[in-house]
């Protein structure tokens, strides 16, 4: 069963740009992302470990093997040299993928990044919350409360007209939970800010100015690390701007990647 989606594959004149989703997400996230960008790009959609069309796929759910799930997809659909645009974890792992498969990406876009292996207290502290609220009170309360009360859905929530909540609450409410079942313990990333100052590849680095602010602290941390990374806010927007401003997020990118928009 293929854990990915590739759109105008056979169009071997345009460059290839990998759309990799964030816990408790999957491919839909990008939606608005692949109606523009399919004109200029053959697109590879990936869903993580335990989510969409990777769900069947079993656990430990850490970093280090969602990278080695997206790396696997790109090869058996003969993706290298790619745009990599990723959100949350699909953005985490963009880093790491930035870092130890190189030859896989040649741009890096990241909404949302975190450092590999290193979730903030606030990550950390709803991952545990959901995983005690699905043992104790099964999935959908799990994931009601995780849409309720989890920081990066704020700005939907509280913007449902103009951010298209109640889509993306959909798109939450279809996520089966495993990693938050799952409890055997992921590899651990080794020496990840030594790596990370080893990343040459253009990167674009962008937060919702409403993100929470751990997300800040650590996208200015990635940023410093890595040579000539942009980042930027969007204004009005929240840990998702991609999805809740994609018009701003669309011209910011193609601009940064030198395409039409």
């Amino acid at each position: 069963m293929d854990t990915a989606i590739a759109i105008d594959a056979i169009d071997e004149a345009k460059p290839w740009m990998v759309m990799v989703h964030g816990m408790s997400q999957d491919h839909r996230i990008f939606s608005e992302q692949v109606a523009v960008f399919r004109d200029t790009h053959r697109i590879l959609l990936v869903d993580l470990p335990g989510h969409g069309l990777s769900a069947f796929v079993d656990g430990p759910f850490g970093h280090v093997e969602f990278a080695r799930h997206v790396a696997a997809a790109m090869v058996e659909h003969h993706v290298s040299h790619a745009t990599y645009w990723g959100s949350h974890t699909g953005a985490t792992v963009g880093l790491l993928l930035a870092a130890t498969r190189p030859e896989l990406i040649a741009t890096l876009v990241l909404e949302g990044p975190l450092i590999p292996g290193a979730n903030p207290p606030i990550v950390t502290h709803l991952i545990s919350h959901a995983r005690a609220r699905l043992a104790q009170d099964g999935l959908p309360a799990a994931l009601e409360d995780w849409w309720s009360n989890s920081c990066w859905f704020d700005h939907m929530r509280a913007h449902p007209a103009k951010c298209r909540a109640d889509a993306h609450r959909a798109i939450v409410m279809d996520f089966g939970g495993a990693p938050w079942r799952d409890n055997s313990t992921p590899a651990q990333v080794l020496n990840i800010e030594a790596k990370l100052h080893a990343i040459s590849q253009p990167t674009l680095i962008y937060n919702g100015e409403a993100d929470h602010p751990d997300f800040h602290r650590a996208a200015k941390h990635i940023a410093s690390l890595i040579e000539g990374a942009q980042k930027i806010r969007i204004a009005d927007a929240g840990g998702f701007p991609a999805w809740e401003h994609s018009d701003d997020v669309n011209h910011e990118v193609a601009n940064f990647l030198g395409v039409q928009h």
